[in-house]
């Protein structure tokens, strides 16, 4: 069973509708228990980083999430989720995240002082840098499509990139954990052919 991690923060049917369109059982998750029993786990979500992070510690969470990593299982965060993943946002102040990632998730000021309008919303094109099984039978250079203000710079873990007036990781995994700042479940084929690779990790 592939869970979606409800924290009260994003609108999950539309991931949820993604993944049934690609054949996964997918299922809303709120529980500690039902997250540790699922086979995959998506942490997607929009919203403030910190308020994110708070949600996901009143519900304990957080240390299911750090129990499930560990166990070997294979983790997704989608948008809000993927930055999530990371050590530290400087949204509204700084935040420490989940710390499955190094790295920071940093605001546009770069690609605001060149000109560009923020949030970063529409199609963008990613660069694939990396083969990963998350990215199999995918193009080299694809769209996807964003809507987000921050962004992690890019680092080791990245499998992909994208420009908006900064380079930035669209795509990254480091072992069992995967996550993608665009969102797959509004990017048409290739957003769905991501979503299915993940359900055959």
């Amino acid at each position: 069973m592939l869970g979606i991690v409800d924290y009260k923060m994003g609108n999950l049917a539309s991931v949820q509708n993604a993944f049934l369109k690609v054949g996964a059982k997918a299922k809303i998750v709120r529980e500690v228990e039902e997250l540790l029993l699922c086979s995959h786990l998506v942490l997607p979500g929009v919203g403030a980083f910190k308020e994110a992070v708070l949600h996901l510690k009143e519900r304990g969470l957080k240390e299911a999430l750090e129990e499930y990593v560990k166990s070997g299982k294979p983790l997704l965060g989608i948008c809000l989720g993927m930055q999530l993943l990371f050590e530290r946002s400087f949204e509204f102040g700084e935040s420490e995240g989940l710390c499955f990632l190094k790295g920071d998730v940093l605001p546009f000021d770069k690609a605001l002082d060149r000109g560009f309008k923020i949030p970063h919303v529409g199609w963008n094109e990613v660069l694939k840098i990396k083969e990963s099984p998350l990215l199999a039978g995918v193009e080299e250079r694809f769209y996807l499509y964003f809507v987000h203000s921050f962004y992690v710079e890019n680092q080791e873990n990245a499998l992909a990139i994208s420009e908006y007036g900064v380079s930035f990781s669209s795509i990254v995994q480091k072992d069992n954990v995967f996550g993608i700042q665009p969102h797959p479940e509004k990017s048409h084929d290739v957003g769905l052919k991501i979503l299915e690779n993940f359900v055959r990790i």
